[in-house]
């Protein structure tokens, strides 16, 4: 039930995000604690004082080979004509190995290569030694007093070990700020895979803590706290005494039971109620007593990118480090990307490098889409006096993957097919820095990427009603001034997606409308889409008598998954996604589903590694234990 002490009360401002940060660094006061840790431990940890060295490194005079070491100037004169005897007995060498002391009146080595042995007392040289050759002298890499490292750098292993050698067994280091995290929602639930409608499993704690430990601090999870405001305000107070930076999650927008911005406000100040950014406006900043608090909203992308203007901020200046900054790349736009003036728009991307430029496309914008973010390549920043950018514009990402990767990863766009997922993953077994980066755009729409070289491979299964052959004649009819190739590696049944014993008793197109059912359609272009539209025409019917037509889907497990949450609803799809969810399903058709792409791909090293993958037992068992495929495995590549 709703607060009675929190009436609705909606501020949220278009603060620009400089601004909101400026006045979040300008209030975060901190006293800065340093301790010591043993070197061995530091690894990671910033230096809160510059470092000196404790012991000279070589602290003696060391021989830096295997030989003798003798005193230059009794050497002078030796060559091959002129043979130098030194004795031992008399004092005139010894014999010594790499690292040794080189003990006074001794002056050079000469390497035990360079050396004739004569006898047990005599060796014969026939060059003269230098004086201070192969020797590491007292101070060679360090010397007592020298700095060895400054104020606010983190320790690499490397650093450890010169440490060491420097006589420094204990590190000065800045203690790492608390940071607790709070998170909030009756909603919200511990991880279990038995989660009823309604129950959220509370995931951004995980990753809001890895982040925390991945910039320098340490994170202080709390148990989830219900939209209670008492105990929000509980959990606040605390968490301030305790914590440099205090994280709380949800509840920060203006619904009927978003608290943070009034309790932070009781409590303390609210130094910001919204930012101009998309996603991640719902932000709340404040401080209760001296500790910063951030409130964050629930839809994890917002959250997690809020987390980067914000906390990152707050943690490096803590340690007194530069934050860090990813690298940068420039790309050519495969899409168009809207946006509204006011706000910045931050845009996950996927990117790939075809015929000799970077192509970039946007994800999907919905700020709850967790996997926008894993599948993500890099980021666009949209400012925010731009409406958007167009279709072929040249823009700049901060990149989220290593070029390496990008420039080895095998752009995919067209139909949803669960055997793009399988041979991405064997392609990867077979080299870690390839891999394919899917677009689920529909056949259409990947025979078109194919056509402007927005994408290296595209899946399309696109049924011409007029020859009854699939592909073929689209790609005809598209793109006529290409060397093209088509893999015609795989069938699958097409079918009604229904409910476990098709309780509707679904087997036509007919029994949709007769029967009044909500139809879970593809989107525009799609091969399924198209299927659809042609039994419709078959029956001489009309889209408009088909209840749920204009909803789309854009893959066949959404299809799946919205006829398994929806009753009375019916979808088409493939065989494997029904099985995947545990639903029926009643067969239509079988159809070719093909890979076309540029011949110039095709006998590149990462076509025919595709080839190789295809071609392969391990993928063809693994595809057909889903049901509903049948893997063709010699197929001829056929030209176009």
């Amino acid at each position: 039930m709703k607060d009675k002490r929190y009436g609705r009360k909606i501020y949220l401002e278009d603060k620009p995000r400089s601004q909101a940060l400026q006045e979040l660094l300008d209030a975060f006061t901190f006293e800065r604690v340093i301790e010591k840790v043993p070197t061995p431990e530091a690894l990671g940890r910033i230096t809160a004082a510059p470092i000196y060295a404790r012991l000279s490194q070589p602290h003696y005079h060391a021989s830096a080979m295997d030989g003798i070491s003798v005193i230059a100037e009794e050497t002078y004169g030796a060559h091959e004509q002129n043979p130098v005897q030194l004795s031992i007995s008399n004092g005139q060498f010894i014999y010594v190995d790499t690292g040794n002391p080189i003990p006074s009146p001794f002056d050079a080595v000469i390497m035990i290569e360079n050396v004739h042995v004569v006898d047990e007392d005599t060796i014969e040289i026939i060059e003269p030694a230098t004086p201070w050759q192969h020797i590491r002298p007292i101070g060679e890499d360090v010397v007592t007093g020298e700095m060895l490292l400054p104020q606010g750098h983190k320790l690499r292993p490397v650093d450890l070990g010169a440490l060491l050698g420097g006589g420094v067994f204990e590190v000065p280091v800045t203690k790492k700020p608390i940071v607790s995290i709070i998170p909030t929602g009756n909603e919200i639930v511990s991880p279990s895979i038995d989660v009823k409608p309604g129950e959220i499993i509370e995931t951004n704690g995980t990753v809001f803590a890895g982040y925390v430990t991945d910039w320098g601090g340490a994170p202080v999870k709390e148990e989830i706290v219900k939209d209670n405001p008492d105990l929000i305000r509980q959990v606040l107070l605390t968490a301030a005494e305790k914590s440099d930076i205090v994280i709380i999650n949800a509840g920060s927008s203006a619904g009927s039971k978003d608290y943070t911005v009034h309790i932070i406000a009781e409590i303390g100040q609210v130094l910001s109620h919204g930012v101009a950014t998309r996603p991640g406006k719902p932000v709340v900043l404040g401080k209760i007593h001296n500790t910063v608090v951030i409130g964050l909203p629930g839809y994890p992308v917002s959250a997690y990118l809020a987390m980067e203007w914000f906390v990152r901020p707050l943690i490096c200046e803590y340690l007194g480090v530069a934050e860090p900054e990813r690298e940068k790349l420039t790309v050519k736009l495969g899409r168009r990307v809207i946006s509204n003036m006011g706000s910045e728009d931050f845009v996950r991307m996927n990117i790939g490098y075809v015929n000799g430029q970077y192509i970039a496309n946007p994800l999907t914008r919905a700020a709850g889409v967790t996997m926008s973010m894993v599948r993500a390549d890099g980021l666009l920043l949209v400012p925010a006096e731009s409406l958007g950018l167009e279709q072929g514009e040249m823009v700049e990402l901060d990149l989220y993957k290593p070029l390496k990767v990008i420039n080895k990863s095998i752009l995919f766009s067209g139909s949803h097919d669960l055997t793009i997922d399988i041979i991405s993953s064997q392609i990867r077994s077979q080299d870690i820095n390839r891999q394919i980066i899917s677009s689920h755009t529909g056949s259409m729409a990947g025979l078109m990427a194919i056509r402007k070289g927005e994408a290296h491979i595209a899946g399309i299964h696109l049924l011409d009603p007029d020859s009854g052959e699939y592909n073929l004649p689209f790609i005809k009819k598209y793109i006529n001034d290409q060397k093209l190739v088509l893999l015609r590696f795989l069938k699958r049944e097409q079918g009604w997606i229904v409910a476990k014993g098709n309780p509707d008793h679904v087997h036509s197109v007919n029994d949709l409308i007769e029967k009044n059912l909500n139809f879970v359609n593809r989107q525009k272009g799609a091969g399924t889409r198209i299927l659809f539209d042609h039994l419709l025409k078959k029956a001489n019917l009309s889209s408009e008598s088909v209840k749920g037509y204009q909803r789309e889907m854009f893959s066949h497990l959404s299809v799946a998954a919205e006829v398994k949450q929806q009753e009375k609803s019916v979808g088409l799809g493939i065989y494997s996604a029904a099985k995947a969810m545990d639903l029926d399903f009643i067969p239509i058709a079988d159809e070719s589903y093909d890979l076309l792409m540029t011949a110039s791909f095709y006998e590149s090293e990462g076509g025919k590694l595709l080839e190789t993958v295809l071609r392969s037992k391990e993928f063809k068992n693994t595809v057909e234990q889903l049901g509903g495929y049948k893997v063709i495995q010699d197929f001829q590549p056929y030209y176009i």
